[in-house]
């Protein structure tokens, strides 16, 4: 009884526990910002800035909560503390795995230039006619004609240029031996498979216009396709350019390549 009186057993910390617990619940939090953000986007009228911010706002609790839940959880196995460990590695998992592919997103827009549209023709690009009003009415930010030098936050960028560094395979694409018609009705196909809302298709005018809404935001891009007749065969130029936003993360460019990849398919 002495002995045990001078010795007593000291019981695990409590606070391992609780760390875990906050870090949990900051990843639920978090988790559940980031899966809203892209919904209320486009199904209400909060705007993309407030969408965008919501989106950072649970990134931070991602990563904040996944710190935390990792280092009770460590502790609490070390120093044998109760702790839930299916529920908190399962959290843990959740929130790497999230901010893994959030991360993915980011590494995308890596050294891609601030700009937002794409054009296959620099110096004499496709206008925009039939999407005109839709822009208008979709509160697009961005204005519908091209836009050589745009201001950010480091400067001014020059358009072209900076497209020409950082997307020189974009170029038109010429169809040798195919007729306009024919070229036509190859292009209207490969729009209509990407799943592009074709909002005019107008075989007279050489001229496509459609509409491509991102899968999670719901962001709108307008697309504009040139065809006209050069040499024997047909030359097809395309505009890319986003509704709203600074820059892409390099969209447009992504698009305009699947859509140039299909034509020359045969799609």
């Amino acid at each position: 009884m002495v002995a045990d009186a001078a010795f007593p057993t000291l019981s695990a910390p409590a606070w391992p526990g609780k760390l875990t617990r906050f870090g949990t619940r900051a990843i639920a939090v978090g988790a559940l910002l980031v899966a809203i953000s892209g919904p209320l986007n486009r199904f209400t009228p909060i705007g993309f800035q407030a969408a965008l911010l919501l989106l950072v706002a649970g990134v931070v609790a991602l990563l904040v909560g996944a710190l935390l839940a990792i280092v009770g959880f460590l502790v609490a196995l070390s120093k044998g503390s109760p702790v839930s460990k299916g529920s908190v590695a399962l959290a843990i998992v959740v929130a790497l795995g999230l901010l893994g592919y959030l991360l993915s997103w980011l590494r995308a827009g890596m050294g891609v230039p601030p700009i937002h549209e794409i054009s296959t023709d620099l110096a004499s690009p496709p206008p925009f006619v039939a999407v005109l009003p839709l822009r208008a009415q979709g509160g697009a930010v961005n204005p519908p004609e091209y836009v050589a030098e745009i201001g950010g936050r480091n400067g001014k960028t020059n358009v072209p240029e900076a497209q020409r560094k950082a997307f020189p395979d974009i170029q038109p694409v010429i169809l040798e031996g195919v007729a306009p018609a024919a070229a036509f009705v190859r292009a209207e196909a490969a729009a209509r498979q990407l799943g592009w809302k074709v909002v005019a298709a107008v075989p007279d005018e050489g001229r496509i216009e459609a509409t491509d809404t991102t899968a999670f935001f719901a962001f709108k891009d307008d697309v504009v396709i040139r065809l006209r007749a050069e040499g024997g065969g047909t030359r097809i130029d395309v505009r890319s350019k986003s509704r709203v936003g600074v820059g892409d993360v390099g969209a447009n460019a992504a698009r305009v390549r699947k859509f140039l990849a299909l034509v020359k398919a045969g799609a």
